[in-house]
């Protein structure tokens, strides 16, 4: 994109043309408060600002930094000879200072990947995540004044440098929730196992109190270190979003994102007048929990359905259709009914709640929807003994071996594919990679059989034994790997029927 400028005669005037919005309308106000606060001299005259490609919407305040500049080189100013090798984005405030903008990471990597060798100039802000891409010069600037003298070659400024294998490892070092600290509670520790070594979704079902939300919490600190690749695309979402910190690099800790039961459909999937990511993006490859699942709106959840499934959001508009990765794992938890205590056996809490009341609480959720999480668990309270006893419990770096382990089995088995771990295998695939050993696939027949289970029930049963399998290091699916998935998938007829 570029930005032409022109001063011809005529009353005093700014004409910005080639489809601004109406953040960039109001730039000419920002741009002439700017010019003459900086010690500059607005010119007098009509000047006419071209936005090209003319046919593409221009949206945004990041124009601000190149119009100044652009009417500064026109008026004589500024040294033109130097400024057509730089690409300049920057919002200003009315004193002439440079204002951070949103999506300085993705700006960065199309420059890069346009391989024209251009220097980026970018707020003082945004200078770290742009740097983070690699391959281009990019140099940080504060105000109008000091963008004049860069580019005069009056004030020199070094180009930021990022040291991005440093960065990765110092962040993953620092982790501050662990499994250490859950006692008790140990087939959620083991089914939040196999959930991360396999990338599973999972729904925990549990009074109030039984520690749903504190396991949710620790889960992304048994997830395997976030790669470059990775930690590039999470980071340019929140670039997107404007959610990155100020001087912040990188987003290279996995997302954990836990929206309010109250978000609306377009607050979770995405969307708007103006399309931003939403939560499942927000949560990519990272982890999204869903507390009170039941009191979320139904339109939400139905919405949750493709990129559960596919792995991305597309938003669709008249004019272009935008695509937002979002692969995240699920972490849903609910109580067993609307006062939370049924089927309590402590006999401190009785449930009150009539047979009605709990069939619709619970059929809040769909069946096409409990299909796409992989893995089911009761949660029950822990009994007093367990939460006082002096017992050490493992850490999450201990279970974060076991799963790193697993991963690794599963990218050498789908090192030709497109897939990175078991739950993202099609029905194909399962044939294709998933062994059953003859008493296992006996055994998943007749739970077919006698517990009516769906087709994607059934994959998923087997995804999840194969993710078991390779927690036990085995190349063959055993029957009890087989049973112990079962058992995760029991609360399709227990609680929903």
């Amino acid at each position: 994109m570029e930005i032409e400028a022109d001063i011809s005669p005529g009353l005093p005037r700014i004409n910005i043309v080639g489809l601004p919005d109406t953040a960039v309308k109001e730039s000419r106000e920002r741009v002439h408060s700017a010019i003459k606060n900086s010690g500059y001299v607005y010119p007098d005259g009509k000047i006419t600002i071209n936005l090209a490609p003319a046919d593409i919407k221009k949206e945004g305040p990041c124009f601000d930094l190149p119009i100044a500049l652009g009417i500064l080189a026109c008026s004589g100013q500024l040294n033109t000879q130097e400024l057509g090798s730089y690409c300049l984005l920057g919002e200003l405030s009315l004193d002439g200072n440079i204002r951070p903008i949103k999506g300085a990471l993705p700006i960065a990597l199309s420059l890069r990947k346009e391989n024209n060798h251009r220097k980026l100039i970018l707020p003082y802000d945004n200078a770290a995540e742009a740097a983070v891409a690699g391959g281009i010069e990019v140099f940080p600037l504060k105000s109008l004044l000091e963008a004049v003298g860069f580019i005069s070659g009056d004030i020199p400024i070094p180009a930021q440098k990022i040291g991005l294998t440093q960065l990765l490892e110092d962040i993953n070092k620092t982790e501050e929730l662990d499994f250490i600290d859950v006692k008790g509670q140990a087939i959620a520790k083991r089914a939040l196992e196999i959930a991360a070594a396999g990338a599973h979704n999972i729904l925990m079902i549990g009074p109030p109190g039984a520690g749903k939300s504190m396991l949710a919490k620790r889960f992304a600190s048994i997830l395997p270190d976030m790669t470059l690749e990775e930690a590039l695309e999470t980071t340019q979402i929140y670039s997107i979003a404007g959610m990155l910190q100020p001087r912040q690099a990188l987003i290279a800790r996995r997302p954990y994102r836990a929206p309010h039961h109250i978000a609306s459909d377009i607050a979770l999937v995405g969307g708007g007048a103006i399309p931003r990511p939403g939560e499942v993006s927000l949560a990519h490859n990272g982890v999204l929990f869903l507390d009170e699942l039941p009191e979320f709106h139904r339109d939400a959840l139905e919405a949750l359905r493709q990129p559960l499934e596919d792995g991305w959001v597309g938003i669709c508009r008249i004019a272009k259709m935008l695509v937002f990765p979002s692969s995240f794992c699920l972490i849903a938890a609910m109580n067993p009914c609307p006062c939370g205590f049924f089927g309590n056996n402590s006999g401190h809490q009785q449930c009150h709640c009539t047979p009605h009341q709990i069939l619709r609480y619970r059929r809040k959720i769909s069946g096409p929807l409990l299909d796409r999480i992989d893995i089911h668990i009761e949660v029950p309270m822990i009994k007093p003994i367990e939460f006082i006893q002096q017992k050490q419990f493992e850490s999450s770096e201990e279970i974060k071996q076991r799963v790193n382990q697993a991963r690794s089995r599963q990218l050498d088995r789908f090192l030709y594919t497109n897939i990175y771990f078991n739950s993202r295998m099609n029905h194909k695939q399962i044939k294709k990679f998933c062994q059953l050993s003859q008493t296992a696939e006996q055994l998943l027949r007749q739970a077919i059989d006698e517990l009516g289970f769906s087709v994607r029930a059934y994959d998923k049963i087997i995804k999840v034994s194969q993710t078991i399998a390779d927690l036990a290091k085995q190349e063959e699916v055993q029957a009890e790997h087989i049973a112990e998935a079962i058992q995760y998938r029991s609360l399709d007829k227990n609680l929903w029927l």
